[in-house]
């Protein structure tokens, strides 16, 4: 079934790749100071968060499907 409000919430997630992408630099740059190293760091911390994330939905999706 359609739901108007998952389609709303759908628009919202595109706002999460710049703050992943800002935390993922920051967080790289606080680590090193050379950029390959602050690049590399940043890469991993962004699939750490991201799959973080999944990790959160899938749970949520489960509880929502027992509920």
């Amino acid at each position: 079934m359609f739901d108007p409000l998952l389609a709303n919430s759908v628009g919202l997630l595109w706002h999460a790749i710049p703050i992943i992408f800002a935390i993922s630099l920051v967080y790289g740059a606080t680590r090193h100071e050379l950029l390959k190293p602050i690049l590399l760091h940043a890469y991993h911390t962004a699939v750490w968060i991201v799959g973080f994330m999944l990790i959160i939905v899938a749970i949520l999706v489960a509880v929502s499907w027992f509920v």
